[in-house]
């Protein structure tokens, strides 16, 4: 018995490495809902999330000439309110025109590792401080 708590709490601190196929299955859960009074804590990069559907946010975490990736954050796992990213097509310098189906958090940060390593960087710095303030965390998606 003591034996299979040891091994639960060996997987529960496996650490996942960026860039890995595991890590793209990795989404980050927001520990509250998002609303009108905490909504500024998630703000990246001087961008803020705005409501671009009932219960759906959006803001630019990477823009570029040839590649934009949004965060998409909603409840996309039951009641969890996840931070999922989404690539995003703009147009005339400014119109976002398409954005693409939700992508796992570690998806898109792989995604973004391809095109820019230190950007990839930043933003797993950004989820971490929201871990440290204890505003999310990480979770594996089977």
């Amino acid at each position: 018995m003591a034996e299979d708590n040891q091994n639960n709490q060996d997987q529960d601190n496996v650490e996942i490495t960026p860039g890995t196929e595991e890590f793209g299955k990795m989404v980050f859960r927001l520990n509250n809902p998002v609303n009108a009074e905490n909504i500024s804590v998630l703000n990246y990069n001087g961008a803020e999330l705005e409501q671009i559907q009932d219960g759906v946010y959006a803001q630019p975490a990477y823009v570029s000439d040839d590649f934009n990736l949004f965060f998409v954050v909603t409840q996309l796992i039951g009641d969890d309110w996840i931070v999922a990213f989404s690539k995003a097509t703009i147009t005339n310098g400014n119109e976002i025109t398409d954005l693409s189906d939700p992508l796992p958090t570690g998806a898109g940060l792989n995604l973004l590792g391809q095109t820019s390593a230190d950007d990839a960087n930043n933003l797993l710095s950004y989820f971490g401080t929201l871990v440290d303030a204890k505003r999310g965390e990480w979770r594996l998606i089977e």
